[in-house]
């Protein structure tokens, strides 16, 4: 099946995943949603991720595994900013800041994906492709 904007179906699996209190989720693979699951990785909103080919399916996917914390998802608000008819692109000096900086902006940049933080250190702006906190 065909996905228009894959790294909002991820998003969307991840949330609903968490919804039913679900400890993993399977996504397929692409490259973008590999480094978007890399910055949620480090910044502690997932335990982690492996790509792996279940049986009887002919591309591999991604088993993200989700966090919580007393039995509450660690992620409580994922939201798609940049969708395919409509990018939202912000220089350096206008990257969001989500919840007074206790959430994170994952930004698409010349220099890789990477959170907002890392963008104001490295001096670069770029696509804002979603929000988390």
């Amino acid at each position: 099946m065909s996905v228009n904007d894959p790294i909002g179906d991820m998003l969307a699996r991840i949330r609903n995943a968490q919804m039913r209190r679900k400890s993993t989720v399977l996504c397929p693979v692409s490259k973008v949603q590999g480094w978007v699951l890399d910055v949620l990785l480090d910044e502690g909103f997932i335990r982690g991720y492996e790509k792996l080919q279940p049986e009887g399916q002919a591309f591999p996917m991604f088993e993200i595994s989700l966090k919580y914390y007393d039995g509450e998802p660690v992620i409580r608000e994922l939201k798609r900013v940049s969708t395919p008819g409509r990018r939202v692109y912000s220089g350096v000096t206008e990257l969001p800041q989500v919840r007074q900086g206790l959430g994170v902006a994952i930004i698409s940049t010349p220099k890789g994906v990477m959170s907002d933080a890392s963008a104001r250190a490295a001096n670069v702006g770029g696509e804002v492709l979603c929000t988390v906190f």
